[in-house]
């Protein structure tokens, strides 16, 4: 008996200091550390905050090009009517970064391939940026 209170006790405490006995697990995190993690989870939501405009401009790219897809698919359309629908969409959702020429129609079989391919550049902190490439591709009937 005598035994098993002497490991309880050893684990429990590493020993008898001037205050008393101390805990041997520790808890809690140091000034430095809260620091250093303060900042690591800093960057990662800053970076986050930077590109939020970025990937919603994106999403207004592709939603133009669906639309184009469900307002013309099996409508005999031509290639410029296409073009001035999405230049059209373009204005009113406030696109940027990418503009109606950018976009290339293709035409194959019967069928028009429109791609709208292009990079969009947002800054950081002082001299780093983040590059994001964005290729979105939608397949028309005619």
């Amino acid at each position: 008996m005598r035994s098993i209170q002497n490991i309880n006790s050893a684990t429990n405490y590493c020993g008898v200091g001037l205050l008393g006995r101390s805990p041997v697990r520790q808890r809690g995190i140091t000034g430095l550390g809260f620091v250093i993690l303060a900042v690591f989870i800093g960057l990662f939501v800053f970076a986050g905050l930077r590109l939020t405009p970025v990937y919603l401009n994106y999403m207004k790219v592709a939603g133009v090009l669906d639309g184009a897809k469900l307002e013309f698919d099996g409508q005999n359309a031509s290639r410029s009517d296409i073009k001035t629908s999405i230049s059209r969409r373009f204005d009113v959702e406030s696109v940027s970064e990418i503009s109606a020429r950018d976009v290339k129609i293709m035409s194959e079989d019967g069928l028009y391939t429109i791609q709208a391919t292009y990079q969009h550049t947002t800054p950081f902190i002082a001299n780093v940026s983040f590059t994001v490439s964005f290729d979105k591709k939608v397949t028309i009937r005619r």
